[in-house]
């Protein structure tokens, strides 16, 4: 079996409303996916975290290096990838468009062997994963407290056991809603909240400090990924476990974090990181430093499916234990038009928990049709 053809789909649509974090404001929703053709008509499908169009132009350039080669070689190609890209990317763009590919190698891969990518890649720990709401973005409304406190009991009415919260608009007004928020889902939901490395290590602390009492599950980049020493000062100083890494690429950007002592959870981005083979790495090395493995996700079903693969071999968090802890899904509840409907079935959670898929490669059909509704202009 050779690779015949590699090709990019660059994907967006409107939102009925804006939405922000702390990075700013968004009205559209992108997704770049790629689709690898076999020379035996097995299509594999995988999605890159980042600029669709960067992305895309990424996967172009590197294309002609896949045409005529067995995409059961899935290691061997990343590596080559890597290797050839090395002095031009690292990190970003260019790791971004590897995962993607990686993701699609593994589709094929699993459909040629006719086993979901979970039993290739050493077989369940689970079938069944929990998953955590991410929404609570601002919106253009007149109190935020109002509509997000609301808005989170909503994900707990919805069967939702945990729930992530955007913070970074200031220590006052961010402390002032995680008490409406936590006040609105009880005591026993967990919350976590995402700055979106909007503070320095001063600012984060100060905030960490203000919101302790109220239960948070993990503070999600408090800082900017580049500054360590900063992550590492506020991992001393707060009770808070802190959690980071959307934004680090590969097993050796992961190294030096684990090393310094940066995390207490570790969240790569499957369609960003390195694909699912750099990630299964990154997660056997977060087991060897004692560090929880909690994906970071924020995409499209494809996302979703490569995730679910993931997670379902991932050991637990608390092993050996009568109660493990299991690594969890982060489900983006915003308005996403393309999320679900480039899928022939769509991948939804009942009361807070989805099914790893069962079917051959990531156990999923893309729809044509809808791809074609969405073909960014």
């Amino acid at each position: 079996m050779k690779i015949k053809a590699v090709r990019t789909h660059i994907l967006q649509a409107e939102l009925s409303q804006a939405l922000a974090c702390s990075r700013g404001w968004f009205s559209t929703r992108t997704a770049m996916l790629v689709e690898i053709e076999t020379d035996r008509g097995i299509v594999g499908w995988g999605e890159c975290y980042g600029p669709a169009r960067i992305t895309a132009a990424a996967v172009e350039h590197v294309a002609p290096w896949l045409i005529g080669e067995d995409p059961v070689r899935s290691d061997y190609l990343w590596q080559l990838i890597y290797a050839r890209m090395r002095d031009h990317g690292q990190k970003g763009a260019v790791i971004q468009a590897l995962g993607g590919i990686d993701i699609a190698l593994w589709d094929i891969k699993g459909k040629y062997f006719d086993a979901p990518v979970h039993q290739l890649l050493g077989g369940p720990q689970r079938t069944r994963i929990s998953a955590y709401a991410t929404g609570l973005y601002r919106r253009r409304a007149a109190d935020p407290i109002q509509y997000l406190a609301e808005e989170a009991a909503g994900y707990v009415a919805e069967g939702f056991s945990a729930l992530k919260l955007r913070v970074g608009f200031g220590v006052e007004e961010d402390a002032a809603v995680t008490r409406a928020v936590r006040e609105a889902i009880g005591p026993s939901a967990a919350l976590m909240i995402d700055a979106n490395h909007a503070y320095d290590s001063i600012a984060a602390i100060r905030l960490g400090r203000m919101i302790e009492q109220h239960d948070v599950r993990w503070f999600e980049e408090p800082v900017p990924p580049e500054d360590i020493a900063g992550y590492r000062a506020v991992r001393s100083a707060l009770s808070i476990p802190i959690a980071g890494g959307e934004c680090e690429f590969t097993r050796f950007g992961f190294r030096e974090l684990f090393v310094m002592h940066a995390l207490d959870i570790a969240q790569p981005d499957t369609c960003a990181a390195g694909g699912l083979s750099e990630c299964k790495k990154i997660a056997d090395m977060a087991e060897a430093f004692g560090i929880r493995y909690n994906p970071h996700v924020w995409g499209t079903g494809i996302a979703i499916a490569a995730s679910l693969q993931l997670l379902a071999v991932l050991p637990p968090h608390t092993r050996p234990s009568l109660m493990p802890m299991a690594p969890i899904l982060e489900l983006d509840r915003t308005e996403h038009p393309i999320r679900q409907a480039i899928l022939v079935e769509p991948l939804e959670h009942v009361r807070g928990v989805i099914q790893v898929p069962e079917g051959p490669g990531l156990g999923i059909e893309v729809d044509r049709k809808a791809l074609a509704r969405f073909v960014a202009r």
